[in-house]
């Protein structure tokens, strides 16, 4: 307990799955949280796309409050399972939009207040689907590399100012994007087949999620940088796949 003892934290995409349960698990540790969402649920409406948003919401949790220093953002959406030539441009703008924007304004906004008060930590929410194929739809996976990289690069720009600025790849986690796909095995009578291609034979829970962005925002993760934390039940260490080959694209 108190591992996050008076920190100042905003979590995207919280009113369900994996930000709810961060916001739940980082007050338990101490911080002050506000969660944001465009859907009901959450403590103020953001939509993480949106550059007038984010810095809106950045601007009111540091005039409320006095300040920020961990900021997770976790906001996402899936775009379906659509094949590339199935995809509009739009299709792809709007999965860039949220999935890899958002990160970027988060960070963008974020790092300066975080300066102030003399460092931080930003934790994006990235995905195995964008270490390489076989894990998502194409737009998704681009958009998910790219926040690996975004990352990265952050990192990197923001040398000498404290602020760490890390991404976690989820596995398979049953949140409201993968329900789907969980209600389809329920619904054949194949729920125990949910998660068999990874080593523990299992789909994860959002609560693990949130522990390592817990770890991610705590001290005990202060020499950890620029880095993608996986957690994903082994997944990635194959990610095993059926090929599907789409005919019109040959």
């Amino acid at each position: 307990m108190g591992r996050l003892q008076g920190r100042i934290a905003i979590v995207t995409g919280a009113a369900s799955g994996i930000g709810k349960a961060a916001v739940e698990l980082f007050l338990s540790e101490g911080a002050t949280v506000v969660g944001a969402d465009v859907t009901e649920g959450a403590d103020m409406a953001c939509d993480a796309g949106s550059e007038e948003q984010v810095r809106g919401l950045i601007d009111r949790v540091s005039r409320d409050h006095g300040g920020l220093d961990i900021f997770f953002a976790n906001a996402g959406i899936s775009g379906g399972f659509a094949s590339i030539s199935e995809q509009t441009a739009e299709d792809w703008a709007e999965i860039l939009r949220i999935n890899l924007i958002g990160p970027f304004l988060a960070i963008k906004y974020a790092a300066p207040v975080m300066k102030d008060r003399g460092g931080g930590s930003i934790i994006c929410t990235a995905s195995v689907a964008g270490l390489r194929s076989g894990a998502g739809g194409a737009a998704y996976s681009a958009s998910k590399a790219g926040v690996i990289n975004l990352v990265q690069t952050a990192a990197q720009q923001l040398s000498g100012t404290n602020i760490r600025v890390n991404a976690i790849c989820p596995g398979l986690i049953e949140t409201g994007m993968t329900k789907p796909i969980y209600d389809m095995a329920r619904d054949r009578g194949q729920e125990h087949r949910i998660g068999e291609l990874t080593p523990l034979q299992r789909g994860g829970e959002p609560i693990e999620i949130a522990r390592a962005a817990l770890f991610l925002a705590s001290d005990e993760a202060s020499y950890i940088n620029g880095q993608g934390l996986v957690v994903d039940g082994g997944l990635a260490s194959s990610h095993p796949t059926t090929r599907r080959f789409d005919i019109r694209m040959l």
